[in-house]
């Protein structure tokens, strides 16, 4: 399959620099993935199509502060670093700029100096293996020297670190956070319980692998990156008992549904469980357990965009899409919102 076929044309100003003054005030484009028709909703009326008895699959990771700005140890050279992913007792995968000449060995300094990092090993892609050496807690230094790493194509600075976090943010351990959730409040959350909606809690840590492009002409031979996903017996049960009782799973972002599809059986259930995922989902992909999804408008020519597509149809998506930038919706990780239905 051409990668090429998954490409649209997006005007510059409509990438989102900067989140809404309300969460909930973002628009949606409502797709029936069946008949193709679209409609144009705002968010707060989320709850208008999720019913009684449909289940809403929620990622609750939280971003980091995985960027640290930082200088060589020898050289007193500039430096930066984004943790990728804890592969070790203070051992992060990281990506580092600029990095050519950061051989093992090559000593850094963070901060005031309370946190150093050695490079360990060259790994896939150029990335690198740091070991950190700190005293104290890790995590309470990493907020005091790290700052959240924004997406590429925010160039603006972010006054409010917490609008690039969900409201239910819990698990640390992502480089970029599961936009389709930015648009829930705790209100919309409480009205869907109130109205006998269940609400299940699944963790994938997102990294900085959901902006790469596709490389490959076609997209069968593209390497998936890997990320770490958890499913607890609560979050399973919830699943499981809704697709028994004939309700709707409703995978609130493309992460979620990686989760679920990685857990998922050919009867619809999953199991708890917890691991790293390289699922790679495009059209021509069965969906065993998803039924609807809530998510924002992806780049083009992104696995994101192809995910989209195998549970909407290619057509379909490319479609909405047209119709989105025709009726001006703001794109990206602090744009509108789609729900497929």
């Amino acid at each position: 399959m051409d990668k090429n076929i998954f490409n649209y044309e997006l005007p510059q100003e409509l990438i989102a620099q900067q989140p809404l003054p309300e969460r909930s005030h973002s628009r949606l484009l409502v797709l029936d993935k069946g008949l193709g028709r679209i409609n144009h909703e705002a968010f707060k009326n989320i709850h208008k199509y999720i019913n009684a008895g449909d289940c809403l699959v929620i990622n609750d990771t939280r971003v980091i502060p995985a960027k640290l700005l930082g200088r060589k140890k020898d050289t007193g050279g500039k430096i930066e670093f984004v943790l990728l992913k804890s592969v070790g007792k203070d051992i992060w995968e990281i990506i580092l700029k600029p990095g050519r000449r950061a051989r093992p060995g090559s000593r850094f300094i963070f901060g005031e100096g309370e946190l150093e990092a050695e490079i360990v090993e060259v790994v896939e892609q150029g990335n690198r293996l740091a070991r950190f050496y700190y005293d104290g807690i890790f995590e309470e230094i990493l907020d005091r020297v790290g700052v959240i790493p924004l997406p590429p194509y925010i160039t603006g600075k972010l006054d409010d670190s917490e609008r690039y976090q969900t409201v239910y943010s819990r698990e640390r351990g992502s480089a970029a956070a599961p936009t389709a959730g930015l648009h829930f409040t705790e209100s919309i959350l409480k009205g869907l319980l109130e109205k006998g909606v269940l609400i299940a809690k699944v963790t994938l840590h997102v990294g900085l692998g959901t902006f790469r492009p596709v490389k490959s002409e076609k997209i069968e031979e593209h390497e998936m990156h890997s990320e770490y996903y958890n499913i607890d017996e609560e979050a399973a049960r919830m699943i499981n008992d809704t697709k028994i009782n004939g309700g709707k799973i409703i995978a609130v972002g493309t992460t979620s549904s990686r989760v679920l599809e990685t857990v998922g059986k050919s009867n619809g259930t999953v199991s708890p469980g917890n691991g790293l995922t390289d699922i790679f989902i495009y059209p021509g992909y069965n969906f065993k357990v998803v039924d609807s999804l809530i998510t924002n408008f992806h780049l083009p020519g992104s696995t994101l965009i192809m995910l989209v597509s195998a549970l909407a149809g290619r057509d379909n998506i490319m479609d909405a899409y047209q119709e989105a930038v025709k009726e001006k919706y703001r794109f990206y990780s602090f744009g509108d919102a789609m729900l497929i239905k």
